[in-house]
């Protein structure tokens, strides 16, 4: 490891220091390497003296030798703020990370991009959208950027994977972690076709405080935040709040007034939000691209039971009454469409329509 790139790794691992005093230093004194070289005395008069004291003693190579050893991979990349790979939307921002932690494609980093948050616990519907808008931009020439979480986000990444644009997951942890665990072949997926971007020193394990950080940096890297489906408690409104702080486009799905699921984008709509029923509508918004091959569904005869489904959730009684079918019947009717991807089971014994 160069000389130049393990101040800035220093610097970064100092505790108590933080963004906000990283910036300070950098702004006073220079470069990483200038602040290390700094007297004490002028240390302190930016920082506190117990860390200027830190700073003087400047820094012990063994306790960089992991992240040596971690950068032999040529997959992996530490992309610092002074380095032309450095994502030029995070400079926008106003708290961007002193360096980031990559696994993957770098020149993804500045690609135009579309981040696809919503809920963990996701309808079916919902995962669905979420594939199906994130692989139409991408196939646009976005890159797709969401929290590599269950649900939602992992659906929005393997849309994303699909095609040109392709996906980065932003994750909360180090990069030598996966989390959640069960995402471990999405998280090898992303980091071989896609990229995988923390800003969290190697180690790091998963701690609540780190994921809003992490938010920041879904919508800060997008030109647009959109959100599938989210509860009014869901992180995914954090993120959307973020964008539009960053001055990003938010852009929500609606859905039914009835479903926990929906109240978060709703809420979105009112305040604002551009409500879409598809990728084109995101596409011309954001103003400089078109779905080229934006995915279309297949038209097919559909089946008489469906239109008594309609698109909300229903239970077998409600379902029977509609269609004045036995339960019986219905259960044959519903394991057949269940199998042919037309609906899907919910919990609680509820069936729901998948477009």
């Amino acid at each position: 490891m160069d000389a130049e790139l393990a101040s800035w790794l220093a610097l970064n691992q100092i505790p108590g220091l933080g963004n906000e005093g990283l910036r300070r230093l950098l702004k006073a004194f220079g470069t990483p390497a200038q602040v290390f070289s700094t007297p004490a005395h002028a240390l302190q008069q930016v920082v506190q003296p117990v860390i200027a004291a830190i700073i003087t003693q400047g820094w012990d190579e063994v306790t960089l030798a992991p992240i040596t050893s971690w950068l032999a991979d040529p997959n992996n990349h530490i992309v610092t703020l002074a380095d032309p790979d450095y994502p030029q939307a995070l400079l926008n921002i106003s708290d961007p990370p002193l360096l980031l932690y990559v696994k993957g494609r770098l020149e993804l980093l500045n690609l135009p991009a579309l981040a696809v948050v919503g809920s963990r616990n996701a309808t079916p519907q919902g995962l669905s959208n979420a594939e199906a808008f994130a692989q139409a931009a991408s196939a646009a020439g976005l890159c797709i950027i969401s929290g590599m979480a269950h649900g939602i986000d992992a659906a929005a990444h393997r849309g994303g994977l699909r095609e040109c644009g392709s996906s980065i997951g932003i994750i909360g942890t180090g990069l030598d972690k996966v989390y959640p665990a069960a995402n471990r072949q999405l998280a090898h997926q992303l980091a071989q076709e896609g990229a995988l971007v923390s800003e969290f020193s190697l180690g790091t394990p998963p701690q609540a405080a780190n994921f809003p950080r992490r938010n920041r940096l879904i919508s800060g890297l997008s030109l647009g935040c959109l959100v599938v489906e989210a509860s009014l408690q869901s992180g995914s409104l954090i993120t959307a709040r973020m964008a539009l702080e960053q001055g990003r486009d938010v852009f929500a799905i609606p859905g039914s007034i009835h479903a926990p699921q929906t109240k978060g984008c709703h809420h979105l709509i009112k305040q604002g939000a551009k409500l879409v029923e598809c990728a084109q509508d995101i596409l011309e918004e954001l103003g400089c691209f078109s779905a080229s091959t934006t995915v279309q569904p297949s038209v097919l005869e559909e089946h008489p039971l469906l239109t008594h489904l309609g698109f909300d959730p229903v239970d077998m009684d409600s379902l029977s009454q509609r269609s004045g079918l036995t339960i019986g019947a219905l259960s044959a009717i519903l394991l057949q469409l269940e199998l042919n991807g037309d609906i899907a089971t919910l919990p609680g014994g509820l069936y729901q329509r998948i477009n």
